[in-house]
C-alpha cells in the first residue's frame, strides 16, 4: 500500500501514540477466550472481498468458534448498510475504509477491528467503444453509486487526469445497475466492482477496463467494524468472529476452487463467470491484518483514504482516524506482538 499521490506521509505523533497504546498486552488481556451468549448480526454487500464470511457460514466455522447464531445480512447499497449500522440493527459490518470514516464522522459509534481485504483490479472504471483513456470521459455520462468506493475511485482517477466530477455527467445508480448500464443502456462508462465487472465483460466483450484500483494500491480496502457497545460488552464474540474469518482464510488456501464456488453462489454468479475476478482481490489473514492495524494501515493508509474521501466530497465532518482503530481483538487472537 502507498499514499494517494505516491509520497510518504509523516506519522502524526497522536496517531502513533494511540496505535502503541492499543497494541500493549494489557489491552489484549481484556478479550475473553470464549464468546458471550447471543446472536451476532453481520452486514455485508455482494462484494467478493467479503466472500470468506460466506465460506465461514457454509462450512460451519462460526459454530466451531462458539458462535452458532451469526446472521449475515446482505445489502444492495452503501446507504442501506450505513443506516442499519447507525440505528443498531447490525452488530457489525464489512465496509470500505472510507465508509468507516464517513460513519464515524456522522456520529455512528463504531470501531475498526480488522482489515479484511484490499482491491486491485476488482474495483474499476469500465467503458464501451470509443473511450480509450480517462481523459476521454470529459463531457460523457458515467454511471456509479454515489458515496461508494466507486465514487471515490472515479473522483481520484479524474483528479489524476486534471479533471473533477464537474467535468462529467454523473448518473447515480447501484453498482450492479451501473455495470449493466454500459452493456444494456450503452452508457459510455461506469464504475463498479466484482462480480459485476466480470459479468458486464461477459455480456459485451467490447467493454474494457479503463482504470482500476491497482493504480492506487490501498485506496480501496475493506474493514470489519463493530458498534462500540458490542466491542465493550461482547468482546469474546468479536474475537470469535475473527477466528472464524481466519479459519475460512485457511480453508480458502487449501480448497480454493470449492470456496470460490461458495462465494460465487452467494453473490449470484457462476464460478466460471468469475475465473479471473478473484485474482483482483487480496484477502488478509489475521496476522497480516494485525500487522497492518499496528503498522502501515494505521500510520499511513487510513490517512490517505481520508484525504481521498475528502477530495471526492464524501467526507465533510471531523473524524479521529486513530481512535477508530482497535487492534486489541486481532492482538488477542494472534498473540506475540
Amino acid at each position: 500500500m502507498k499514499s494517494r499521490g505516491g509520497a510518504c506521509r509523516v506519522v502524526p505523533a497522536m496517531l502513533l501514540a494511540a496505535v502503541l497504546a492499543w497494541a500493549g498486552p494489557a489491552a489484549a488481556q481484556e478479550v475473553p477466550a470464549r464468546p458471550e451468549a447471543g446472536g451476532f448480526r453481520l452486514g455485508i454487500q455482494p462484494w467478493l472481498g467479503y466472500g470468506l464470511w460466506h465460506v465461514a457460514a457454509a462450512k460451519g466455522l462460526f459454530r466451531a468458534e462458539g458462535l452458532p447464531d451469526v446472521e449475515i445480512v446482505t445489502f444492495a447499497e452503501d446507504r442501506e448498510i450505513n443506516a442499519a449500522l447507525a440505528d443498531g440493527r447490525l452488530d457489525g459490518a464489512g465496509v470500505a475504509t472510507h465508509t468507516a470514516l464517513m460513519l464515524a464522522a456522522a456520529g455512528t459509534p463504531i470501531r475498526i477491528v480488522a482489515l479484511l481485504d484490499v482491491s486491485m483490479t476488482a474495483d474499476a472504471i469500465i467503458a464501451g467503444p470509443g473511450i480509450e483513456t480517462v481523459a476521454d470521459l470529459k463531457g460523457r455520462a458515467v454511471a456509479y453509486e454515489a458515496g461508494s468506493t466507486s465514487h471515490m475511485l472515479l473522483s481520484s482517477a479524474l483528479d489524476r487526469n486534471g479533471m473533477s466530477l464537474a467535468d462529467i455527467t454523473s448518473v447515480a445508480m447501484p453498482a450492479l445497475d451501473a455495470a449493466a448500464a454500459v452493456t444494456v443502456d450503452r452508457t459510455p462508462a461506469a464504475v463498479s466492482y466484482e462480480p459485476y465487472l466480470s459479468l458486464a465483460r461477459l455480456v459485451d466483450p467490447s467493454v474494457r477496463l479503463l482504470y482500476t484500483a491497482a493504480e492506487e494500491p490501498g485506496l480501496i480496502s475493506d474493514v470489519l467494524v463493530v458498534r462500540e457497545e458490542v466491542a465493550a460488552g461482547r468482546p469474546g464474540q468479536v474475537a470469535a468472529l475473527l477466528r472464524a474469518w481466519q479459519a475460512a482464510h485457511d480453508d480458502y488456501e487449501k480448497n480454493r476452487a470449492d470456496d470460490r464456488a461458495i462465494i460465487a453462489r452467494a453473490v449470484k454468479a457462476m464460478p466460471e463467470q468469475l475465473s479471473t475476478a478473484f485474482d483482483g482481490i487480496t484477502f488478509y489473514s489475521l496476522p497480516e491484518s494485525k500487522a497492518q492495524l499496528t503498522g502501515v494501515f494505521a500510520q499511513q493508509v487510513i490517512a490517505d483514504v481520508e484525504e481521498a474521501a475528502r477530495a471526492a466530497g464524501l467526507l465533510r465532518g471531523e473524524v479521529d482516524a486513530a481512535a477508530l482503530i482497535d487492534p486489541r481483538f486481532v492482538g488477542a487472537v494472534v498473540p506475540g506482538l
